[in-house]
């Protein structure tokens, strides 16, 4: 599989695929990948590969985009911490979020990459129960830095992974994931809720599932990883925190102390035949030497943007930004 870093492009309150011109927007996004990103990127007149000049990501041919919502603490006396994100195993990166693009498990089919202008979100930040809950959203609390217990599959191995944020402290951090269906239309490259020209298969894609009729093209698995650092608030501060959120301290950007409601949101803006490449190769973990090109840890960590609604995101605060409540 192709796995690799992509570290902090901006943190800011803009979301071109649910509110697109809309600054701010209804919650605050972690966002890496390409430096093009703003808040309409129009589809297809928006062509990330020509409008960035830089990404985020290790394959310096990817300037997609890749966003989730922020994790905070929220402390005894009611105010707000960002928890901040870590290097997953054997990557460099600066926060951001690590990317997948899984091809078929049997190693001889192929699929198809995603075509310019090619959008999706999966998840609803609206949810905080598990019901109608997407397929593939899950959280794995780790007992220390060794990214114990290692466990099976996420999301598949219920005995590690909770669809809900996990209720207990978390001393080596919480991994939340993030799986994108695999199944597409083959005729739209966005819906009007992003999510109703692409299917989950069945059973699901780690077993060979099927797609659909009304979804026939396999595409990759895009699957996000975001290593959450809980370590600062393990102790007291998690169990003060618990105390008065009512069974564990985090919440999400977007108001959401369950878990349920984490979302992701994916742009494509991979350069040429690049993702195709790579996915007909089968590269290997980060590296595809030959296939794809590959930039410097340290030039992916110094691509960033300034904010297109200046907050403070960081530090103590007395409210989520955007003066979101919490449910």
């Amino acid at each position: 599989m192709m796995r690799f870093a992509c570290s902090e492009l901006v943190i800011d309150r803009i979301d071109p695929l649910v509110q697109p011109g809309t600054a701010p927007s209804a919650h605050l996004h972690q966002i890496v990948g390409g430096n093009s990103f703003n808040t309409t990127m129009v589809p297809v007149e928006l062509d990330p590969p020509t409008a960035s000049t830089c990404t985020t990501c290790t394959f310096s041919e990817d300037f997609s985009n890749y966003w989730t919502a922020n994790l905070y603490y929220r402390a005894k006396n009611g105010t707000f911490k960002r928890v901040e994100q870590f290097a997953n195993g054997g990557l460099v990166q600066r926060g951001g979020i690590t990317v997948y693009y899984i091809p078929p498990y049997d190693k001889v089919s192929n699929v198809t990459a995603f075509k310019p202008g090619f959008r999706m979100l999966t998840g609803d930040p609206m949810l905080r129960s598990g019901e109608n809950q997407a397929p593939g959203i899950c959280h794995r609390c780790y007992a220390g830095k060794d990214f114990e217990p290692f466990g099976g599959a996420p999301c598949i191995d219920t005995k590690y992974d909770t669809v809900q944020l996990p209720p207990k402290p978390c001393p080596g951090g919480i991994r939340s994931t993030i799986y994108f269906p695999t199944c597409w239309d083959g005729k739209n490259l966005d819906s009007p809720d992003h999510k109703a020209h692409m299917a989950y298969p069945n059973p699901s894609f780690e077993r060979g599932g099927a797609c659909p009729e009304s979804h026939p093209v396999h595409m990759p698995q895009v699957m996000y990883e975001i290593m959450w650092d809980t370590a600062p608030f393990n102790g007291d501060l998690w169990t003060e925190g618990a105390a008065i959120n009512g069974g564990q301290p985090f919440v999400y950007s977007m108001g959401d102390a369950s878990g349920h409601g984490q979302h992701g949101d994916y742009l494509f803006g991979w350069k040429g035949d690049a993702l195709q490449r790579g996915l007909d190769n089968r590269c290997d973990n980060h590296e595809c030497k030959g296939i794809l090109e590959r930039q410097s840890d340290e030039d992916a960590m110094k691509c960033a943007i300034g904010q297109k609604v200046p907050e403070e995101v960081n530090g103590w605060l007395t409210a989520l930004p955007g003066d979101v409540p919490v449910q």
